[in-house]
């Protein structure tokens, strides 16, 4: 990989970089690049088996603390939304390690995939990606600063929270760019196809029905090279959404448990904050409430984060319906049957 720069992504490696740095962090990222190949590293895989095995405790234990534990008996809503969390979180953060190996595979698919995509494309999505991640990191990073400074969080349960927090957040960042990048290549077959079709369309149609009817070797040749790209990032496609099944299915389920108690806990905040008895006018109260702020920072964050993922799953389901459009424009625009036969 050539010297990194940010926004100037010329090929898979340097396009996810920083997701890849951020993962080799947090210790989902127990792989090493050999000429273009993903491959274990031991010692990074012991260290996966060694945090699984630390988080697995830590559920454990964290769960009986919030059954069992009297602080928490008298506030059942709180109790809910930590047992929500921290169930939900963690496994979504067990599964990511268990996972390993199928993970790898998929990202080798898609760089594979992925190497036909010209520069230009690759500078366009690091665009998007790089902006994406940044955005999404600091309004992770605000949450986590707010919650440190008002909320009293004893500092091991406050160091796992943080944990299994950012890999929450880095697996949903990473099915986005990997959804982005299929998206890339099923448009850059789409593209292709276009192009096959131009030249029926040009000013002297019958010199090409000719052509056509003739027979062209290149042209089948191209066929088949876009459909096999086709079938491929369709594979790719389906190993994506099976390999983050769980985890999409955990984060969708934790964003409305989020959302649902953080909306209940700043309501209740502002009918208390509503029957004192102060100077203050409602709206100012209301700007200087803690949970008015958190709450609204949450709100934006979850809101932006699940309507990321549903735009890019959109816009990619978008793209490969476009695909059959496309088969439909050139098999009605030539005349020769071994073509259509191989457009079907």
């Amino acid at each position: 990989m050539k010297k990194w720069q940010l926004f100037q992504a010329t090929d898979f490696q340097s396009l996810m970089y920083p997701c890849f740095i951020f993962c080799r962090i947090l210790g989902i990222f127990p792989y090493k690049m050999n000429a273009s190949i993903f491959k274990l590293s031991k010692s990074r895989c012991v260290v996966s088996i060694v945090i699984t095995c630390m988080i697995c405790y830590m559920q454990f234990m964290f769960l009986h603390w919030l059954i069992h534990g009297r602080k928490y008996i008298s506030d059942l809503p709180l109790a809910l939304h930590g047992n929500c969390y921290y169930l939900f979180s963690g496994f979504i953060t067990i599964v990511t390690h268990v996972l390993t190996s199928p993970r790898m595979r998929l990202l080798q698919t898609i760089m594979d995939i992925s190497s036909t995509l010209p520069s230009k494309t690759y500078k366009k999505l690091s665009k998007l990606i790089h902006t994406k991640d940044i955005f999404s990191f600091f309004s992770f990073f605000v949450i986590i600063t707010i919650c440190y400074y008002k909320l009293k969080f004893d500092l091991k349960l406050y160091l796992y929270t943080i944990y299994i927090s950012l890999v929450v957040f880095q697996m949903d960042m990473l099915y986005m760019n990997c959804v982005c990048i299929l998206k890339a290549c099923f448009k850059r077959i789409n593209d292709n196809l276009a192009n096959l079709r131009e030249p029926v369309m040009v000013d002297m149609p019958h010199i090409f029905s000719r052509i056509y009817q003739q027979g062209n070797p290149f042209l089948l040749m191209e066929l088949k090279a876009l459909e096999k790209q086709y079938l491929m990032i369709s594979n790719t496609v389906q190993m994506l959404n099976l390999i983050f099944s769980l985890q999409l299915l955990s984060s969708i389920t934790l964003t409305i448990c989020e959302v649902t108690f953080n909306l209940y806990f700043y309501i209740t905040q502002w009918c208390i904050s509503t029957l004192r008895i102060d100077d203050e006018d409602l709206i100012g109260k209301m700007r200087k409430d803690f949970w008015f702020w958190y709450f609204l920072i949450c709100i934006i964050y979850q809101f932006l984060k699940t309507a990321s993922i549903i735009w890019a799953c959109e816009t990619g389901k978008n793209q490969a319906l476009e695909i059959g459009t496309t088969v439909h424009i050139v098999f009605n625009s030539i005349n020769d049957e071994n073509v259509k036969y191989e457009v079907m």
